[in-house]
């Protein structure tokens, strides 16, 4: 969480006051929800209607959930809070690269279409303006998971529904929102939030994440390249190497080791990776999103994701490469 997202909570906890209560502390607690909830909206660029939520997860099960559609559809490399949403919605196929498959679009109908902008896991982007292009001439929604995105006004010109996250973008965790196009889009249910999500309203939080949005978001740009030319050098592969891909997110295959003993080795020197998805067991699983682009079984446990944060140093990813060089010779000496 960044130091001014930090400030925020803990002045809004000072000051707190339940927004729903009648009395002066309520009012004036209701009038600062509604000017951070219009610094959010204009964040993203967003002119429409917005509602607070506990994260993009809770954002996703509202806008697939509630959609005002009798069909949705869901891209094979959803995040998990989307396709448990989207329950046993049809799936859209998507090519090696990660991209879905432009032509399964052809026939959504009017349809709610959910597509993680970017994804979770491999970062890679998909192309939202043709894809919005293909649903709106069918009569279709688009919802748009964008919880691993900057925030960006492209959303505005495209998206009918947009799941993000205040954590994502240096803000507390527990917090997000749903941007709503037009409220007809969705089946209200009471309570907060215009009647959209039950549930006393989380002014620090929110104002923690107005805070975190008005800072600069880092450019990984040639940290992520550097880091993709020391995998391949190393051995390794890329995921999706051609794709357009988000800076601050990668997925690296080492050959023949498996994540699990990875993990092991980059915890020990001090790195925080990830592996595929934690069911509740706490084991891995093979990741579906690999599965979607075509990825054996055997394939998919030996890639680990790797993201930079706002604070990542060229020093904390050189380290990474060197432990990551460190594991693969191993590797190499045993097989030998």
């Amino acid at each position: 969480m960044t130091a001014a997202a930090r400030d925020a909570v803990a002045q809004g906890l000072r000051d707190w006051a339940n927004p729903s209560s009648p009395h002066a502390e309520g009012r004036a607690a209701r009038a600062r929800l509604e000017a951070v909830r219009g610094a959010v909206a204009a964040a993203y660029g967003w002119r429409h209607e917005l509602l607070f939520t506990s994260g993009a997860s809770e954002s996703l099960a509202i806008g697939i959930g509630r959609a005002m559609r009798a069909r949705r559809f869901v891209s094979a490399v959803e995040h998990d809070a989307a396709l448990r949403a989207a329950g046993s919605a049809p799936v859209l196929p998507v090519g090696p690269d990660g991209l879905v498959d432009m032509a399964a679009l052809a026939d959504v109908g009017d349809a709610l279409v959910a597509v993680q902008w970017c994804n979770s896991e491999t970062g890679v982007k998909q192309p939202i303006a043709p894809i919005a292009a293909a649903v709106h001439a069918q009569g279709g929604v688009l919802l748009v998971d964008a919880a691993q995105m900057p925030a960006s006004a492209e959303l505005a010109e495209h998206a009918d529904l947009v799941a993000v996250s205040a954590h994502k973008r240096g803000g507390p965790p527990g917090v997000g929102a749903l941007l709503v196009r037009d409220l007809a889009l969705l089946s209200p249910s009471g309570g907060q939030e215009r009647g959209y999500r039950p549930g006393t309203e989380n002014l620090p939080g929110v104002l923690g994440y107005a805070a975190a949005l008005a800072e600069p978001e880092p450019d990984h740009a040639e940290l992520r390249a550097y880091l993709d030319d020391a995998i391949r050098r190393s051995g390794g592969e890329v995921v999706a190497d051609a794709a357009p891909r988000h800076a601050a997110i990668g997925s690296y295959r080492m050959p023949g080791v498996a994540a699990a003993a990875q993990l092991i080795r980059f915890d020990i020197s001090g790195i925080a990776v990830s592996a595929g998805s934690a069911c509740a067991s706490g084991s891995l699983k093979p990741s579906h999103v690999l599965r979607a682009m075509g990825w054996n079984e055997e394939s998919t446990r030996e890639v680990v994701r790797v993201s930079f944060g706002r604070t990542t140093t060229r020093d904390e990813v050189e380290r990474f490469v060197a432990a990551w060089r460190a594991v693969a010779k191993d590797a190499r000496r045993v097989a030998a």
